[in-house]
């Protein structure tokens, strides 16, 4: 099995997760979902091209390690939908305002967010496919990642990475053997750096049952929803001794 061996390294990234409330929270690793999204700007589909952008989802294999673990923080929105630009037509597509049904309050009161993320984190990625020969190919995504369509970003716009994120391709007989291999990011000679935390197919193995659970990562990309769960397994992956 081939993978691409992608590194997000920016300031802030945010993996999505299941919404509560106002608040959009972030998973601990990046999902299927959006390493489809990721993959599916960098070749230059749009939102039209779902049920595609389904069909790549549906190949993809991954495993993920934290080699430097994020700090989570809490990015705190308001917006005053009572305001009169909020109230009159033209700022939309379609020329009308759109509110919330309710009272006054849902319609036009102050709206809070809070939106999670990760801060100041090195992530590492081994992402293969199924069906190898389908396109779009393992190929055609490395070709696509180095010169992407479009600007990339790592769960919101907002989150610039800050170096490319495919570092490189490499064979084995898993995505998770693939990932062991991989050089961490940073020297753990020069800093005390603790196991990397992971997550991985739970049909990959190297898990006890106390490790295994479901998460809810896959995307239904023609009605732009959240759909489909998966049992994954999360552990510590054990240093690699080589460095970058």
């Amino acid at each position: 099995m081939d993978a691409l061996i992608l590194r997000f390294d920016a300031p802030l990234m945010s993996f999505g997760g299941v919404m509560v409330d106002q608040h959009n929270v972030t998973d601990r690793f990046p999902g299927l979902s959006l390493f489809a999204g990721l993959l599916a700007n960098a070749l230059g589909w749009q939102h039209r091209d779902g049920e595609r952008i389904g069909q790549l989802q549906e190949r993809l294999l991954a495993a993920s390690r934290w080699d430097i673990p994020g700090e989570a923080i809490i990015d705190y929105h308001t917006v005053d939908l009572g305001q009169p630009k909020m109230r009159e037509k033209g700022w939309t597509t379609r020329g009308e305002p759109e509110h919330r049904d309710g009272g006054p309050d849902a319609k036009f009161g102050t709206h809070q967010r809070y939106r999670h993320y990760w801060a100041n984190g090195v992530l590492t990625s081994a992402l293969a496919l199924t069906a190898a020969e389908q396109a779009p190919t393992l190929d055609d995504l490395e070709a696509a990642l180095r010169r992407p369509a479009r600007p990339l970003f790592l769960g919101r716009k907002t989150c610039l990475p800050s170096a490319p994120i495919l570092i490189g391709r490499q064979a084995g007989d898993d995505v998770l053997s693939i990932l062991q291999g991989v050089p961490r990011a940073v020297c753990p000679q020069r800093l005390d750096l603790k196991p990397m935390p992971a997550r991985w197919s739970a049909y990959l193995g190297q898990a006890d049952e106390a490790q295994i659970h479901p998460i809810y990562d896959q995307r239904d990309w023609k009605n732009q929803w959240h759909a489909g769960s998966r049992q994954v397994a999360e552990g510590l992956l054990p240093e690699v001794n080589a460095c970058t």
